[in-house]
């Protein structure tokens, strides 16, 4: 079946191969033969491992399946093609007690800024049920206490289920989450670390970066893996600090490099420009 795709609202194609001479030619001339448009186009090929990657944007009549079918057989094995729906991506939200990265997400998507529908936030705490729900969104809380580390992870796998997101967003979500948990949504659970990684992993990276002197710090967001803190990252920035600066000091200077970064993750991800090479990232502005 085929859809219209305008330039103003093209669709997207993410190719993903082992490089060879000729690709971006068979990729065009496929395209042409479909009587596609090419809006935008990118390419990268990361010599360490060999492998090519393409991000286009594309207008016309399209036939998605046919199309994946084609180039899939063109470019050969190995070959990973996708035409993602071009429809905004569902999201949850997974929060504690801090607002600041919440808060940003509720504002943009009331706003229309983020190729997303928030479908939900889901709490380990009720502080934030309020502002959730005065912005008309639903708050599931699942406390944790007296409860073991994966009874917790299933009861919101539970709340997880039926709401069937895309992504799942961790906004200041302070709990480890298990490799159960993390298998469920691989590739698909973003996180805001409040450091520059990999500085200062874990637990209060501001009071480790306090205690080690630093005058730069800043944010990191990144694909979650079952190794803390340690998965692909999609975006950092910095700030910087001085001599005087309290860890608590850091962490307030720190809230809004975590807005800034979260949300630029947010962009490149809800608007497929991000490939995940093993433990990197390959990203098409």
């Amino acid at each position: 079946m085929k859809e219209t795709c305008p330039p103003e609202a093209p669709a997207v194609l993410k190719i993903e191969c082992p490089d060879a001479k000729g690709l971006v030619y068979k990729v065009t001339e496929c395209l042409y033969r479909h009587e596609l448009n090419i809006v935008a186009n990118g390419e990268f090929v990361d010599p360490d491992v060999q492998r090519f990657f393409m991000r286009m944007e594309l207008a016309g009549e399209l036939d998605r399946a046919a199309l994946q079918s084609e180039l899939e057989t063109i470019l050969g094995e190995g070959a990973l093609v996708q035409l993602p729906e071009s429809r905004p991506k569902r999201i949850v939200v997974m929060v504690s007690k801090e607002a600041h990265c919440l808060s940003d997400i509720l504002v943009r998507s009331e706003f229309g800024e983020m190729n997303a529908e928030l479908l939900a936030v889901v709490g380990n705490h009720e502080r934030l049920r309020d502002m959730v729900e005065r912005a008309g969104y639903p708050y599931y809380y699942v406390p944790h206490e007296g409860k073991s580390r994966e009874e917790h992870e299933q009861e919101v796998l539970e709340v997880l289920a039926p709401l069937n997101p895309d992504y799942v967003v961790l906004a200041k979500y302070m709990r480890i989450l298990g490799s159960a948990f993390v298998k469920q949504y691989r590739d698909r659970m973003v996180n805001i670390h409040h450091s520059f990684l990999p500085a200062f992993i874990g637990a209060n990276p501001y009071r480790q970066a306090h205690a080690r002197g630093v005058k730069i710090i800043g944010a990191t967001a990144h694909f979650v893996t079952e190794n803390l803190d340690e998965g692909p990252i999609i975006e950092q920035d910095i700030f910087r600090v001085m001599h005087q600066y309290s860890p608590k000091q850091m962490a307030n200077a720190g809230r809004n490099v975590e807005k800034h970064v979260l949300n630029r993750a947010l962009y490149l991800v809800l608007g497929d420009r991000v490939f995940i090479s093993g433990n990197k990232t390959v990203i098409f502005e």
